[in-house]
């Protein structure tokens, strides 16, 4: 397939697979797709191990670094030292999280003990983030993405100086805009329907519209996301201009992913109608599966989310305690257990391995595009 992002990627196949397990990311740039590897959580060092295995795994192959570079940090939170953002977490909110727990039957004791500080990531503000950067950009990688916002400059100064493909999310026309008069190579449309950060315009309406507007900017690939779990949506979605889609939550039940096994088999379970779109994980609207977690931070008594990164400081330490006892099958933990994941998870039904789902993909496509064919006849 021909299309510009492939010629950009240097890629057979304009499915990008967007995930956090390196394996998933191997298997898919193998298969002539596009893995990009979600590297919000990684320090520099853990990060240099991951991309220095794919190197050696990949065959050569290209693929892509996600990163999470949030500009609105360094100016609120950029001077502050840890022990200072932790007092800016209200004390009502700590007990609502107690009390989420202990209504579950699980034990609250020592909950926040050095956790604030476990859960702030250095990667949140300029100097943390350019050194995961620098590490990214050290390895050869084809294309970096910054997922909320414009990509700050010393991001885009970076890219540039490696020669490095940009891209950025958008759940708006408006964030479009902002992100093609930055110069960026590539604006992923994310559709509210979209695992993870998202907005709330449906992919069928905000994809045509981004192309609109992004008329005059015909350099910009545009890539179409959420809800994409199959080749028929992806063909719906380069019909109507998009050069190729950006997938996330399909890759989370493959063979290959390293999703927590809980989670995996709620997803195997979920219908489409089994997410939430909430706060409740880390201050902006996230789509995740829902649960009695996120049932409560919608209830009429829930304090209101804090804004990011403060809410992921409260609901982190309540999460990994709530994976861990999951894993030991505490049923309390089980039924609390929630992640990201995108509504097209309804047509996540079985577990196969990650080369199979591109190849997947590149039937259904080819399937969808014959239909279109004959009906032109």
């Amino acid at each position: 397939m021909k299309t510009p992002i492939c010629e950009k990627l240097g890629i057979e196949f304009p499915l990008v697979a967007f995930s956090h397990c390196r394996d998933v990311v191997v298997e898919v740039s193998k298969a002539g797709g596009f893995g990009m590897l979600g590297a919000a959580g990684h320090t520099p060092e853990s990060l240099e191990i991951e991309l220095t295995w794919i190197d050696e795994h990949i065959d050569g192959k290209p693929y892509g670094v996600d990163l999470i570079v949030p500009t609105s940090i360094d100016a609120k939170e950029g001077g502050l030292t840890v022990e200072e953002i932790e007092s800016r977490i209200p004390e009502p909110h700590k007990r609502y999280v107690e009390q989420i727990l202990a209504e579950h039957g699980i034990a609250t004791a020592g909950l926040w003990d050095r956790q604030i500080a476990a859960n702030f990531g250095d990667n949140m503000r300029e100097a943390g983030a350019s050194q995961v950067l620098e590490v990214a950009l050290d390895h050869p990688i084809k294309m970096v993405v910054n997922a909320l916002g414009v990509p700050p400059g010393f991001m885009i100064d970076a890219a540039r100086q490696k020669g490095i493909l940009l891209g950025a999310l958008a759940g708006t026309k408006e964030h479009a805009i902002k992100h093609a008069e930055a110069g960026l190579d590539a604006v992923i449309a994310a559709g509210g329907e979209a695992g993870g950060h998202c907005g709330e315009i449906a992919t069928l309406v905000l994809v045509p519209e981004i192309v609109e507007t992004l008329r005059d900017y015909p350099e910009v690939s545009i890539l179409a996301a959420g809800g994409i779990v199959t080749g028929k949506q992806m063909a719906a979605c380069m019909a109507m201009g998009a050069e190729g889609a950006w997938t996330g939550s399909v890759w989370l039940t493959t063979a290959e992913a390293e999703t927590h096994p809980v989670i995996k088999e709620k997803m195997l379970q979920a219908s489409s109608r089994q997410t939430v779109r909430s706060r409740s994980r880390t201050g902006k609207y996230t789509r995740q599966l829902r649960s009695p977690w996120t049932d409560a931070w919608h209830a009429a008594e829930a304090p209101d989310p804090l804004p990011m990164p403060l809410q992921g400081l409260v609901s982190g330490p309540a999460l990994q305690k709530i994976d861990k006892l999951a894993l030991s099958g505490d049923p309390g933990a089980k039924a609390l257990s929630t992640y990201w994941v995108g509504q097209g998870v309804g047509l996540m039904n079985e577990t196969i391995g990650a080369r199979s789902v591109v190849r997947e993909f590149m039937e259904d496509f080819a399937g969808a595009a014959e239909r279109l064919g004959e009906l032109m006849e």
